[in-house]
């Protein structure tokens, strides 16, 4: 018996796409009459769609290839654009029913200079944003940091990715850029594959590189656990899981599964604790009891977690206290303004704390914004980022 495809996603799509267009298509007629203009744009809006049905169809055999992401982005990006000149369209012709008369032209020349802003604006996010490095710091102050901690610096990055990259010089210039910053601990916060643990090889001699005083430590992700693709059997998903496990190694990490180290430094310490993935619809794998065990509920401690739901469901309200958690996994959407004081992404509407520092019960979560990319072959206004965290103790 067939397996029945609800037809009505795809239905509603079809229709937002074809209004949505119908829509632009009136706004372009305000400036050229030409006979030619109604059947070669929509011949163009046929000629994407059948483009991208084919390229999803073929996707179980070939998976996201070259002409599954031109699709797909192009696709994007026509959307995205359109939907900026609909917004001022709109408002235009709102204007234009207050105030009677015909519908400018100046609102919809307007409204085409912003669609030519947006699709350059992406066409940066694709070639340079995905590898356009920050370095974000932020300060952080803690009753409870043995005095010999204060100061203490931390580098974190998240989200590698590493079936992603393609410019090896870029990868190198945020390698770089990690070096750079001479922190006293590294921590690498899960994903560093899409799905297979065969990805990171060509990038082992890039992340290798890394090396910090007190350390390199890393956790696994989501993808890491080869969930999202096919296996012929589990015997091959979990042969793949100990050859990343061993990439980990080979690069210099110490990789925590459910367990802690102490970080000693002039006979003080803090706990470094790390868990498998934990996070709401994506797999409640970690064990945190486990990787705190035997651990001093006064002791200092820093969590490496994947995904910042564990934060919300488990971590802020964990009876022995841990000062500060990081975490990755949103990639902020690698889609937003984070600007003029404005912070906003799409992916807010998933998780209510998504990038940056937040805290609750006097504990920080800091959730990187991924140094690689996945999905979306590029980041616009949410650029990769490099974590430094410095521990301060409070002075009273």
């Amino acid at each position: 018996m067939k397996r029945k495809i609800n037809l009505l996603p795809f239905a509603i799509i079809a229709t937002f796409v074809f209004l949505l267009n119908w829509y632009v298509l009136s706004g372009i007629e305000t400036l050229t009459n030409s006979s030619w203009l109604s059947p070669v744009f929509w011949g163009f809006l046929i000629f994407i769609l059948a483009s991208l049905t084919y390229s999803i169809q073929r996707m179980r055999d070939n998976g996201m290839d070259i002409f599954f992401k031109i699709t797909t982005h192009t696709f994007l990006v026509l959307i995205t654009s359109e939907l900026v000149f609909v917004v001022i369209l709109i408002l235009g012709d709102g204007y234009r029913v207050i105030t009677g008369g015909t519908r400018s032209v100046y609102w919809v020349e307007f409204g085409l200079a912003l669609f030519v802003i947006t699709v350059l604006i992406f066409l940066y996010g694709i070639i340079k944003g995905k590898y356009a490095y920050r370095v974000i710091k932020h300060t952080l102050f803690f009753d409870e940091l043995p005095e010999q901690f204060n100061g203490f610096r931390i580098t974190q990055i998240s989200d590698v990715h590493a079936g992603s990259f393609k410019n090896a010089k870029a990868v190198q210039r945020g390698i770089d850029l990690i070096k750079a910053q001479k922190s006293d601990l590294f921590v690498f916060t899960g994903d560093l594959v899409n799905n297979k643990a065969e990805e990171i090889v060509p990038w082992m001699g890039h992340f290798s590189q890394v090396k910090a005083p007190h350390g390199q430590f890393s956790i696994l992700g989501n993808h890491d656990y080869g969930d999202y693709i096919k296996w012929e059997n589990e015997t091959e998903k979990q042969t793949n899981l100990q050859s990343l496990k061993r990439h980990h190694a080979e690069m210099g990490y110490r990789l925590l599964l459910d367990e802690h180290v102490r970080i000693e430094k002039n006979g003080q310490h803090i706990i470094l604790a790390g868990v498998e993935n934990w996070g709401i619809g994506f797999g409640e794998r970690g064990d945190l009891k486990k990787a705190l065990q035997n651990v001093n509920p006064d002791d200092f401690k820093v969590l490496l977690s994947h995904d910042p739901t564990h934060w919300e469901s488990e971590v802020k309200n964990w009876p022995s206290k841990i000062q500060l958690t990081l975490s990755g996994h949103t990639h902020g959407m690698q889609f937003g303004i984070e600007a003029f004081g404005i912070k906003w992404s799409p992916v807010k509407y998933r998780y209510a704390h998504w990038a940056g520092v937040t805290s609750a019960n006097g504990r920080y979560l800091n959730i990187n914004r991924g140094f690689g990319f996945l999905g979306f072959s590029g980041r616009v206004g949410i650029w990769p980022e490099i974590t430094v965290i410095e521990l301060k103790k409070t002075r009273r």
